[in-house]
């Protein structure tokens, strides 16, 4: 990474919405370094098409759930890296979390991914992004921030956990640095496809002004705005939700 071009970090970037996202900043001049988990010939492949692209792209392995590895991974990158001008906090563990199969394994695990790691690697990266007067996106979740659901308890607290640091850093980290959130309602992925057969998906829609489901494309777009054309917007949670909210 030469620092010519604006550089930026992804986590989970080898698949879904992370992909979409590191193949649009591209388009628009950035170098990319995306971690993944267990992704391996995904994150390849995406990193080679991001270079024939004409980026610098690097795929890093990283489990969230290893705080210390992720405190050891993003103090490790000052060293090597001239600027930082976008940070994405795009990984997650999700899944339903009923209150009579929790453990304190499970609260914790899902807290350390969703809330706890993006917090650590954005502390040890803060002087970084100050210098570039960079910008942090963190996904959240409509559903941990006023329409909580069934059977969710850790992934929405940990959710929940992940927009109140984007509140907080908004004001510590300012004025170099801006801190937003994106909070998707169901997005076109292999997630919503498991989730709803057909009549759930027509139940579902009934709540949605917009008569549709979220895609990755209205999720990228939002996070590419709040990055590229945003210089005064922070602290701000933005529900794309096609107004699912309002209902």
């Amino acid at each position: 990474m030469t620092g010519q071009r604006p550089i930026a970090i992804v986590t989970g970037g080898a698949s879904r919405i992370g992909r979409a996202l590191c193949e649009s900043l591209v388009a628009v001049g950035h170098d990319i370094i995306f971690t993944y988990h267990t992704a391996e010939d995904q994150a390849d492949q995406l990193a080679h098409e991001l270079q024939l692209a004409g980026a610098r792209a690097e795929a890093h392995r990283l489990d969230l759930a290893d705080l210390d590895a992720v405190v050891e991974w993003s103090h490790a990158l000052p060293r090597v890296l001239s600027r930082l001008d976008v940070l994405v906090h795009n990984a997650a563990l999700y899944g339903p979390t009923p209150v009579d199969t929790l453990t304190p394994e499970t609260v914790r695990t899902f807290h350390d991914i969703n809330a706890a790691a993006p917090l650590v690697m954005t502390a040890a990266l803060a002087d970084l992004l100050r210098e570039s007067s960079g910008c942090v996106v963190a996904m959240t979740d409509i559903h941990a921030i006023g329409l909580p659901r069934s059977g969710y308890a850790a992934y929405a607290m940990s959710k929940a956990a992940l927009a109140e640091m984007v509140r907080s850093l908004a004001r510590e980290l300012a004025p170099d640095v801006r801190v937003n959130g994106i909070a998707p309602g169901i997005v076109t992925s292999p997630i919503a496809g498991a989730e709803l057969d057909d009549r759930a998906r027509e139940a579902y829609l009934k709540r949605v002004p917009l008569g549709r489901i979220g895609t990755e494309d209205d999720v990228v777009r939002t996070a590419l705005w709040l990055i590229t054309d945003a210089p005064y917007v922070t602290g701000q949670i933005i529900r794309i939700d096609g107004g699912r909210s309002l209902l």
